[in-house]
């Protein structure tokens, strides 16, 4: 079960790392013309530059703590965390009819929850 949350976190801190370098570094006007990126058209820039940094510090809080033995509790918060920014982005999708973004992030939301419920409940870090 520990290699299977930690592959779960790895993958969760790939798509996070990802999501936010490319918001952080990619102007809202290109990301406004992507596929599922409409949204950031709609809000503004400081808004999605700060959910890129917030994703790239998730992207390190799922893994660094475990990885460095430094307050490895981080690792299921980051989990919740990332579970609540999910259910945000499954709401803004859905309401500009983007259901296959939706389906995308409760994947996303489904993989935090297990890491969550794994970290917390089934195997936490000793310490």
């Amino acid at each position: 079960m520990n290699f299977a949350l930690w592959i779960a976190a790895g993958l969760l801190a790939v798509v996070a790392l990802g999501g936010g370098v490319t918001k952080m570094f990619v102007p809202r006007e290109k990301l406004a013309v992507a596929p599922g990126g409409g949204w950031t058209g709609d809000v503004g820039v400081g808004f999605v530059k700060t959910l890129g940094v917030l994703e790239s510090l998730a992207a390190a809080g799922l893994i660094l703590p475990a990885a460095l033995g430094i307050v490895p509790v981080v690792v299921p918060v980051t989990a919740v965390c990332w579970i609540l920014l999910m259910t945000g982005a499954m709401i803004t999708h859905g309401r500009r009819g983007e259901s296959a973004f939706v389906l995308l992030n409760l994947i996303y939301l489904a993989v935090a929850a297990f890491v969550a419920w794994g970290r917390f409940v089934l195997e936490p870090f000793t310490g």
